[in-house]
């Protein structure tokens, strides 16, 4: 494979040194691999107020008559209306999870209540959803994303109200709150793009990191110091910039056969346009649902051979025949990216939470889903690996300020003739290449 592209890093104090500002690391990154949507919508509008898009409302009668227990009420928040990135499809599979959970007679005959609450983008409307969740006796609040985190949850813990099953904890209080649930990983899906480099026979590495994103490095370098390769270089790429042609040349330059990109969706396309321009050969690993189809396009031959390192595997694959059956079947809006962390994301969150409440004896409430989350082992074959969450990463040895990752693992696609293609179908633990092991 190595005839496309490659990483590098500062020096650091301690082995783990950057780790725990992880809430500042994520914010360029995970804005497209949630499969953020320049669309705007007014599920939410005014405020921070909820739409009710119960899946009970929206199922059939029959599927009404199957799930005819007490609703059992969860909340998703995710930014749909604001100036920034836009979730419009964590909403939309929000919506047709739980009407696909009803349609097949609920969670043991209940009907799930989901409500959708726009975070806007802003702390003060994702605590105002939270409070809505607080009022609304919200079993659980279930596969959000928000770059907010740390206005939510302390409303949850207080009322004993889970922040379940997120894709992608970007702040400090979602990666250590005993409150917080994520069946997603950051940053480990960039060490799993070093060892796959590594594999591929990649012998000059260069990492290209957003601003923001720099805690990713100390990772990264652990990885590949414990694969006895080496990282050369890490260059910092500009949120803002529109030309990228001197970064290219100074990651391209000297040899370089591999790039290791931890790149938001949209400086990716001004990077591919400059990547293009420079003739080389390198080949890239980038992260789901940033590396994807919007950033690839028109950069054919470029980007052909790429590899991208992500979480869940491709919505292609048989794991995920329900979920594309839910979207055609309750007309999910056609124009989002359901591809993508955000998508498949909060899928499998629905999933998690309807086998963690399934299992579950008397009334089911947020307290005792609380404690029935914190010592359960969830099994989804294909969607994710199997998580227990009575073993948080830092009882594990891990690092401080993850404590909240369960999921270690990574999964690949590539990209081939400007398509996105799965490349494996199994899970790879990387957290001890994280650690330098």
């Amino acid at each position: 494979m190595p005839s496309k592209r490659s990483i590098g890093a500062p020096k650091r104090r301690s082995r783990w040194h950057g780790a725990v500002v992880v809430v500042s690391l994520v914010a360029a990154l995970v804005l497209a691999a949630c499969g953020s949507s320049s669309n705007s919508s007014s599920s939410a509008g005014g405020g921070a107020a909820a739409s009710t898009s119960s899946g009970s409302a929206s199922t059939s009668q029959a599927a009404a008559q199957n799930a005819t227990g007490s609703p059992i009420v969860t909340y998703t928040i995710a930014d749909v209306n604001t100036q920034g990135p836009q979730y419009k499809n964590i909403e939309e599979t929000a919506r047709v999870s739980a009407a696909w959970i009803n349609a097949h007679g609920g969670i043991n005959g209940h009907p799930i209540q989901e409500h959708f609450c726009d975070g806007q983008g802003t702390p003060t409307a994702a605590a105002a959803c939270a409070r809505a969740a607080v009022a609304a006796h919200a079993v659980a609040v279930n596969g959000s994303f928000t770059f907010t985190g740390d206005a939510i949850i302390p409303i949850l813990a207080a009322a004993h109200i889970p922040y379940f099953g997120n894709c992608c904890a970007v702040s400090a209080s979602e990666l250590t709150s005993p409150d917080s649930f994520p069946l997603g990983n950051q940053p480990l899906y960039a060490v799993g793009a070093v060892q796959k480099a590594q594999q591929d026979g990649c012998k000059h590495m260069v990492g290209v990191i957003i601003q923001g994103a720099e805690s990713f490095e100390p990772l990264m370098t652990n990885a590949a110091n414990a694969l006895h390769t080496k990282i050369y270089k890490y260059v910092s790429l500009p949120a803002t910039a529109k030309d990228y042609s001197s970064q290219v040349a100074e990651a391209t330059s000297g040899g370089t056969d591999c790039l290791l990109m931890v790149v938001s969706e949209t400086p990716y396309v001004a990077w591919n346009a400059a990547f293009t321009q420079s003739g080389s050969t390198a080949r890239m690993y980038g992260p789901q649902g940033n590396l994807d189809a919007i950033s690839i396009k028109g950069f054919t031959q470029a980007t052909n051979g790429d590899v991208i390192a992500g979480m869940y595997p491709d919505i292609a694959l048989p794991q995920w025949a329900d979920y594309r059956a839910a979207l055609k079947q309750y007309n999910a809006d056609p124009t989002q990216d359901y591809n993508s962390l955000g998508g498949l994301g909060t899928w499998t969150a629905y999933q998690a939470f309807k086998q963690i409440v399934s299992r579950m004896k008397g009334p089911i409430t947020a307290d005792a889903f609380y404690k029935a989350a914190s010592t359960a082992k969830v099994n989804l074959p294909g969607m994710i690996p199997p998580i227990n969450f009575a073993e948080p990463w830092n009882k594990l040895g891990g690092p401080k300020g993850y404590n909240r990752i369960f999921n270690k693992s990574v999964v690949f696609s590539k990209v081939a003739n400007g398509k996105i293609v799965p490349l494996t179908n199994s899970f790879q633990d990387v957290s001890a290449l994280a650690e330098g092991k």
